[in-house]
């Protein structure tokens, strides 16, 4: 551990910023410390750049087991590998492919990280082979029964790499600062297929047996496996929906619009860079709205809403082909560089394919839920900073709206300064300079002020780059959003008492959404009864208004909506969807005990990263 609590400049980030914008465009690159607080691994001297992987799938024991070829490149002639790994039984291994075992050794178990991989390698040792399987816990596999698939016949699992879940299921490096190449070979059921974060076939293998290739150098976190009962529909000329059979029909009306999206990105930053663009979507259980693994977006089918009102998902998980996998976030401590600039290039391609009016909605709600969330926090917390200091700590503590949201604004707050057209110009730019590469939110600074600011005074008092990276809350200089059409919501609200008379025609989620958040927060159960009567919202299809309408329900102790609130739980695994819920239920004296016993019966259908957050919430209560 104690090479994580190394002196590093981006501790003191105003000295860390006046020594690198004194530095060459030569050594920027390694201006700055890329020191990784969440891995045991030491890529200055010995670093991982491919690895060839060979599985067999196996859902009676729930266990993945095979090996992996790691292609090293030594640096410094070291003679240690020192790899991460997280409940994996070590079988041996072997180096350069001549069968010679060598010694290897597992440190202590530590909290979130793992333990730490050492092995015995020569000074030219160039190809290390590593037999294991998986323990049937691995925390960032799923294996889920026929009853919890749409189809109910087969059963069904996948991978959740992000943040540091990827050594769960690959002895690995297991940091966004290390990027490889993949190929792999995955041995599944006959009736199943496999699929992986690299170029897939649309059709099923008779032998089971499928391979996989990834050209493009990626980080850890972007590894991705799912096996089930799966179906292909082509949407455009490079992308397409996977799905199980009986949901295809429906996830591939809900994202007709896939190809517009990855031609409108195109228009506004550059080439897509990875082939193709397919989106395969998960069960229910898949704790996040997606993840955006390289040529196979994961999906909740939570955003299959019938009125194609939840697409923008689609948008921001196609946006990370250039901000995150494209160009990456060197520690988790930067995190909001991967998220800060994916909405804010969501919201853009948005805006391309639906026109400002739609995106100030999406901006509206979104900022609301992070003052919202902020207040929670508290405004001096440093949580709410955009560099984070996650030592110690769950990276997974840093998935907050600051590094969504408050980053997407503090580049709103840059492109205001200087004007959307050299904005554009500078953002291009930046990812052709930086792609493939990872990077800290210093030399990201560095570069903005190379390439943008120009040492411009006038620029830096406009930005106030300090307030917003290092320092606490929201600045005074965030860009204010109005939306004249969630007005209509604010309004409507104010005449709640009387839903009869309220005009909703051509309401999407996000006038709902609005609507919703806008009532007092103390109602009668006679007037939640007439919205209720009015609106459906206790019998709603979609996951978002029933998240919210479920809320009003337990704050106002609206019990004839809590059967369908626990069927909701029982059914949906997505954390943004199950944490207020269990925090509202566990808030409220008359629902505690409700919460703990719907959570006792969901808990195991949920993917451990949902678990693990709600598990928190219990024994905190």
């Amino acid at each position: 551990m104690k090479r994580f609590l190394k002196f590093e400049l981006k501790q003191f980030p105003l000295l860390a910023l006046i020594l690198a914008i004194n530095c060459t465009d030569k050594d920027l690159k390694n201006s700055m410390s890329d020191i990784d607080k969440h891995s045991f691994a030491i890529p200055d001297q010995a670093k991982v750049v491919h690895l060839d992987l060979n599985l067999k799938v196996d859902f009676i024991t729930k266990t993945l087991g095979g090996y992996v070829d790691l292609l090293v490149e030594n640096k410094t002639h070291t003679k240690q590998l020192v790899l991460d790994s997280r409940d994996l039984v070590i079988e041996k291994v072997e180096l350069d492919g001549n069968y010679s075992k060598a010694e290897f050794k597992l440190g202590d178990s530590i909290k979130f990280l793992g333990r730490s991989l050492t092995i015995q390698i020569k000074p030219d040792t160039k190809k290390v082979k590593i037999y294991y399987h998986t323990s049937p816990m691995a925390a960032a596999i799923q294996w889920l029964d026929p009853s919890q698939t749409a189809g109910g016949k087969y059963p069904f699992m996948f991978t959740q790499s992000q943040a540091i879940l990827a050594r769960s299921w690959v002895p690995l490096q297991d940091g966004p600062g290390v990027k490889f190449t993949y190929n792999a070979t995955i041995a599944c059921p006959v009736n199943l297929m496999a699929l992986m974060s690299a170029e897939n076939d649309t059709v099923k293998h008779t032998d089971g047996v499928y391979h996989f290739k990834q050209t493009n150098p990626i980080p850890s976190y972007l590894m991705a496996l799912a096996v089930g009962d799966i179906a292909f529909k082509s949407l455009g000329k490079n992308c397409g929906i996977y799905a199980e059979p009986s949901l295809l029909p429906s996830a591939a009306w809900e994202f007709a619009n896939m190809e517009t999206m990855i031609q409108s990105a195109e228009e506004l930053y550059g080439k897509y860079l990875w082939g193709r663009y397919d989106l395969l979507v998960l069960p229910p259980s898949f704790p996040f709205g997606g993840m955006e693994n390289p040529c196979l977006t994961f999906a909740t089918p939570t955003v299959i809403a019938g009125d194609r009102s939840l697409v923008s998902l689609v948008a921001h998980e196609l946006a990370h082909s250039w901000s995150g996998n494209l160009v990456t976030n060197a520690t988790w401590d930067d995190f909001w560089l991967n998220e800060g600039f994916t909405v804010y290039f969501e919201h853009r391609i948005m805006e391309k394919i639906y026109g400002k009016p739609y995106v100030d909605m999406l901006c509206k709600l979104e900022f609301d839920e992070m003052k919202k969330e902020i207040s929670v926090m508290g405004d001096a917390n440093a949580d709410t900073k955009l560099k984070l200091n996650l030592v110690g700590r769950d990276p997974d503590d840093g998935v907050t709206d600051i590094a969504y949201i408050k980053g997407c604004f503090f580049l709103k707050t840059i492109e205001n300064a200087v004007g959307r057209p050299k904005w554009d110009s500078f953002v291009n730019k930046y990812f052709k300079t930086f792609a493939f590469q990872s990077i800290t939110t210093e030399k990201f600074l560095v570069y903005l002020n190379h390439e943008l600011i120009h040492d411009n005074n006038i620029l830096k008092q406009k930005i106030r780059i300090d307030d917003w990276v290092y320092k606490t809350g929201i600045p005074s200089n965030c860009p204010i959003i109005e939306s004249t059409e969630l007005q209509k919501s604010e309004r409507a609200a104010k005449d709640y008492i009387h839903p009869q008379k309220l005009d909703t025609k051509g309401w999407t989620t996000h006038h709902w959404l609005h609507f919703l958040r806008c009532l007092p927060s103390k109602i009668n159960t006679t007037d939640l009864q007439k919205l209720d009567a009015k609106f459906k919202f206790t019998q709603s299809g979609n996951c978002e208004i029933l998240c919210d309408w479920f809320q009003i329900a337990i704050s106002n102790d609206y019990d004839i909506a809590y059967n369908a609130m626990e069927k909701y739980l029982c059914s949906v695994g997505r954390r943004k969807f199950v944490q207020p819920l269990y925090e509202k239920l566990l808030a409220n004296p008359k629902t505690k005990a409700t919460a703990k016993e719907i959570y006792k019966k969901a808990r195991p259908g949920y993917h451990s990263v949902a678990r693990a957050t709600v598990d928190q919430l219990m024994e905190n209560k």
